[in-house]
């Protein structure tokens, strides 16, 4: 992935929300505001790619006046932010779900599950409290998820556990799903558990589709774990400099972390001048 002369020829630009375009204050910093809009002011457009519900994506787009498909649930669903439409949902099995729900609930792990931009919890712990403040969204709160999704699939799930818990888990989750499932991570305290045939990579090439563009002619910019598929996908993936080792290696440029306008710095460098 070398850096190609990019100005002039980017047409989308895909940015990851958490730890990109806002920290875990949530607000988006003014100097990303005004890149972003000069950006969309030359006819670049923007789309947000990110593992959020989409309630909890939705205020990020109207603040930006973002029009373009919003990429949810690590692309597990693709939204209309005018008309809040489903454009695509590839949810998680039900049978993988009804494992996660046995094997998590035994190992002594928090799990959640969505449905209709909705998540379900069994218990109102710290854990989901941790989702709850990162997401301006309270859980359901159910007797029993076995029950909530007997017979339904999930659009994806989330174990939320203490950071070394949550890394140590992940051979477990993998061991329970197999092949059934897509296995990443956003936050270091999340594993998130997708359909394997989506990710975020997948769905940006199902959206540039959609708008017409060429991936080539997509930039995208990550600092997580999740964000490497969409930082492949793209015509040329920026990563954040606070981004871990496996996202650097994949990625055509670094850029400062969220707390120093990182995005702000990809756009000037490769859109805006």
């Amino acid at each position: 992935m070398n850096a190609p002369a990019l100005q002039g020829t980017v047409k989308l630009v895909a940015l990851d929300v958490d730890g990109t375009l806002i920290d875990r204050d949530l607000v988006i910093r003014p100097r990303v505001r005004d890149a972003i809009a000069r950006m969309q002011e030359r006819g670049v457009a923007g789309c947000l790619v990110t593992g959020r519900m989409f309630s909890a994506t939705l205020p990020f787009a109207r603040e930006l006046n973002i029009t373009a498909p919003l990429i949810c649930y690590q692309g597990a669903a693709v939204f209309d932010p005018t008309s809040g439409k489903v454009l695509r949902e590839t949810p998680l099995a039900n049978a993988v779900v009804l494992d996660l729900i046995e094997n998590v609930g035994r190992d002594g792990l928090h799990l959640q599950l969505y449905a209709n931009d909705e998540y379900y919890v069994e218990h109102d712990n710290e854990y989901a409290e941790l989702y709850a403040a990162l997401s301006r969204h309270r859980p359901v709160v159910v007797p029993s998820l076995r029950e909530r999704f007997a017979g339904s699939d999930s659009t994806k799930a989330v174990i939320v556990a203490h950071e070394d818990a949550a890394a140590a888990y992940i051979p477990r989750v993998r061991e329970i799903c197999g092949d059934r499932a897509y296995i990443t991570r956003s936050y270091p305290q999340f594993i998130e558990v997708l359909n394997p045939a989506v990710n975020k990579g997948e769905a940006l090439r199902f959206v540039a589709a959609t708008l017409g563009v060429e991936m080539e002619s997509v930039l995208a910019i990550g600092d997580s774990w999740n964000d490497a598929p969409l930082l492949e996908a793209s015509g040329f993936g920026v990563a954040m400099g606070s981004a871990p080792p496996e996202l650097l290696a994949v990625a055509g440029a670094t850029v400062g972390d969220v707390a120093h306008d990182g995005v702000a710095d990809a756009l000037e460098r490769f859109v805006l001048r």
